[in-house]
């Protein structure tokens, strides 16, 4: 089909098939919930990454009670550790993520915090908006 709207066309092309099944990729079984404002996250997160000098810009995250250690090792720079406050009384865990994705979703986040959900070691996570409860935002770990 072709469409002109004030002098400019639109063409657009009807596909026949099935649309993706998204809902599967939700994790639903992320029972470790880690309660973080995000402003400060994303603040920390941005500075322990700016020595990383890998591809995968790769940030550990090591999560306890009360607190995350995010680390960053540069063989040529050094480590970069930033520890922050969060709202978490679990057992301990740890998970490297890639910084840039961590700063997208945390730069969408509309509320003062943000919620992730973590299952297993090479689980997706699942960000969580309190501000919007319609967003979610799903995050792969790295596997180090």
């Amino acid at each position: 089909m072709r469409f002109e709207l004030n002098g400019a066309a639109l063409t657009s092309k009807v596909i026949d098939g099935n649309f993706p099944d998204y809902a599967r990729v939700i994790p639903k079984d992320n029972n470790r919930t880690v309660m973080v404002d995000a402003k400060l996250f994303a603040q920390a997160v941005d500075r322990v990454a700016t020595i990383s000098a890998e591809k995968s810009r790769s940030v550990r995250m090591a999560i306890e009670s009360g607190r995350v250690v995010l680390t960053v090792r540069n063989m040529e720079a050094g480590q970069a550790v930033e520890e922050l406050e969060i709202e978490y009384d679990g057992e301990p865990f740890e998970l490297s993520f890639n910084a840039r994705y961590l700063l997208d979703i945390t730069d969408q986040i509309s509320g003062d915090t943000a919620e992730l959900r973590f299952g297993g070691p090479n689980d997706p996570a699942l960000v969580l908006d309190p501000g919007d409860a319609d967003v979610r935002y799903i995050l792969m770990p790295l596997r180090v």
